[in-house]
């Protein structure tokens, strides 16, 4: 994955817009708790964030994808493009590679379109972590 360019980066991801809901580790088990909130550039309509070329300065706990140590994928959701392909795994089929079908994700209900209960934006980390739900 080291050696894709960046169209070929950009175009693994599904449009899930998994990644950019807010998630706990737990301390105790390592396990990653995921929430029904986004982040505050995240449009739930598209998938996709508001301010791709600037996330990274507006949000400040906003991976690079790119950049992740071997051991950080496994905070990306176990259906991620990037966390399969890092782990040697094929993509899905519906994926929009495999089939060329870009709504895929969401008709087979891996994307949050339709479950966000509300964004970050103006909320603190108690209330964002009382919207924790089952991992994804």
């Amino acid at each position: 994955m080291k050696n894709l360019n960046s169209e070929q980066w950009e175009s693994l991801c599904d449009g899930c817009g998994r990644c950019c809901m807010c998630k706990f580790e737990d301390c105790d088990s390592g396990e990653m708790l995921y929430t029904d909130i986004a982040c505050a550039l995240f449009d739930e309509q598209a998938c996709r964030c508001r301010d791709y070329a600037q996330r990274q300065h507006k949000v400040a706990d906003c991976l690079d994808i790119r950049h992740l140590a071997d051991d950080q994928f496994r905070w990306l959701p176990a259906s991620c493009s990037y966390r399969l392909l890092h782990e040697g795994k094929a993509l899905p089929q519906w994926h929009p590679l495999m089939g060329g079908d870009l709504q895929a994700v969401h008709r087979e209900g891996v994307s949050v379109r339709g479950k966000v209960f509300a964004s970050s934006e103006g909320m603190d980390e108690a209330e964002v972590v009382s919207h924790i739900i089952t991992p994804c």
